[in-house]
C-alpha cells in the first residue's frame, strides 16, 4: 500500500469520488466571475436609475444641510438627523445594493456553489497554526493567486492611465467651469472607465474558471489503485465475491440433486448432457425441467437417478434440445410435447409392467 500511495493518478475521478467531493463543497470556482457579474449588475442600475439616484441624493443632501443649522446640539438631535439621512440613503441606493447582491450570489450558484456542505463551517483549528499558515503562503495555488491578482492590477490600472491619459486636457479645463459640467464630465469618464474594465474582467474571468476547472479535475484525478481500493469498498472483496458466487452455485446445486428422485425420466446424451423431466398432470400444465447438466454435473444427475430407480433414457437430439431451449424450472416447448409424450409413455409402460 506503501507503494500505491505514490502511484500516479491518471484515471478520471469516479462518480462516488465527485460526489464526495461536491458533499465537502468543493467544486471549480472562480472568484472573478462574481467580481464581474457585480460589476455588470451595479453598472447597468447606474445607467437606467443613475440619473435618478443622483438627484435623490442631491435632494437629500440640501434638506439636511438646510436642516443642519436648525437641529440641535443635544445628541438625541443629531441622533435622530443621523439616522434619518441613513434611512434616506438606503431607500435611495437600495435597488443598487439588491442586484449586487442578487448578481453575488448567482455568481456563486451558477458555479455550483449552491450545494451547502457543513464541512465549510466545521472549525479547523489546524488554521490557526502559524507555521502551517506560512507554508500556505508559499505553495503553488498561493503564488498563482498572486500573479492573477498582479496582471489584473496591471491591466485594470494600464487601462486607467490610458483613459485619463488621453482625456487630461479636457480635464484640467474643468477648474474653471461650474459644478455641473465638472460632474457630467466625471461621470462620463468613469463610466468609461467601467465598461472598458468590465470588458477585460470578463476575459479574465473566463480564463480564470477555465484554470480552475483544469486544476480542480487534475486534483480530482485517482490512481488505478485507489479506484480498485474504491470497488473493495462499494461491491466487496473479488475473492469474497468469488466466493459467495462459488456458494450460491453449490447451494443451487444442492436443491436442484434433491429434485432428481422426483423426476419421471432422465434423458441423456449419453453421458454429456443429463435432463430430469416431471410431469403432474393435475398441476402442471406441460413436463418441466426439475434438473439438467453437462459434462461432471450430467454424471452426478445420472447417478442420483439409478440409485432412486429413475428411469433413464438416451436420444441425443432430444436431450441437446432440452439443454439449450429450456431453463431449469420452466415447461417444455410446445414442440416438444410429442417427442417427450413418446418417453413419459414408454416409461408409464416399463413402470406398470414393474408394478
Amino acid at each position: 500500500m506503501a507503494e500505491a500511495s505514490f502511484e500516479e493518478r491518471t484515471e478520471q475521478a469516479t462518480p462516488k469520488r465527485r460526489s464526495e467531493a461536491k458533499k465537502k463543497g468543493q467544486v471549480a470556482r472562480s472568484r472573478e466571475i462574481p467580481s464581474v457579474l457585480i460589476l455588470l449588475g451595479g453598472m447597468t442600475v447606474l445607467l437606467f436609475f443613475g440619473a435618478a439616484m443622483t438627484f435623490q441624493l442631491s435632494q437629500v443632501m440640501t434638506q439636511w444641510l438646510g436642516r443642519i443649522a436648525t437641529v440641535s446640539v443635544q445628541w438625541e438631535g443629531l441622533q435622530a438627523l443621523g439616522w434619518e439621512m441613513i434611512v434616506s440613503f438606503l431607500l435611495i441606493v437600495g435597488p443598487l445594493l439588491a442586484v449586487v447582491f442578487a448578481v453575488a450570489v448567482l455568481g456563486h450558484t451558477m458555479q455550483g456553489s449552491n450545494v451547502f456542505s457543513a464541512e465549510l463551517i466545521k472549525p479547523d483549528w489546524g488554521k490557526l497554526n502559524v507555521v502551517n499558515g506560512l507554508k500556505r503562503m508559499f505553495t503553488m495555488p498561493s503564488f498563482v493567486e498572486l500573479a492573477k491578482s498582479l496582471v489584473k492590477l496591471v491591466i485594470v490600472g494600464g487601462i486607467a492611465y490610458s483613459t485619463i491619459k488621453k482625456e487630461w486636457p479636457d480635464i484640467l479645463l474643468l477648474f474653471g467651469q461650474d459644478a455641473g459640467n465638472m460632474f457630467h464630465f466625471v461621470s462620463a469618464l468613469c463610466l468609461r472607465l467601467l465598461v472598458r474594465t468590465i470588458l477585460v474582467m470578463v476575459v479574465l474571468a473566463a480564463l480564470d474558471y477555465a484554470y480552475q476547472r483544469w486544476t480542480f479535475e487534475k486534483n480530482l484525478k485517482m490512481s488505478k489503485q485507489e479506484i480498485k481500493e474504491e470497488m473493495k469498498q462499494t461491491e466487496g472483496d473479488p475473492l469474497i465475491r468469488s466466493r459467495i458466487r462459488t456458494v450460491q452455485r453449490q447451494l443451487a446445486r444442492q436443491r436442484m440433486m434433491a429434485e432428481v428422485p422426483k423426476a419421471d425420466v432422465i434423458i441423456t446424451n449419453p453421458t454429456h448432457l443429463a435432463i430430469a423431466l416431471l410431469y403432474d398432470r393435475k398441476t402442471m400444465e406441460a413436463p418441466q425441467v426439475v434438473a439438467k447438466g453437462a459434462g461432471v454435473i450430467a454424471q452426478k444427475i445420472i447417478e442420483v437417478g439409478r440409485r432412486h430407480q429413475v428411469p433413464i433414457i438416451e436420444n441425443k437430439p432430444l436431450a441437446r434440445m432440452l439443454y439449450k431451449a429450456v431453463d431449469l424450472g420452466k415447461s417444455i416447448p410446445s414442440n416438444l410435447y410429442h417427442a417427450v409424450a413418446d418417453i413419459l409413455a414408454y416409461v408409464y409402460q416399463i413402470k406398470k409392467r414393474k408394478l
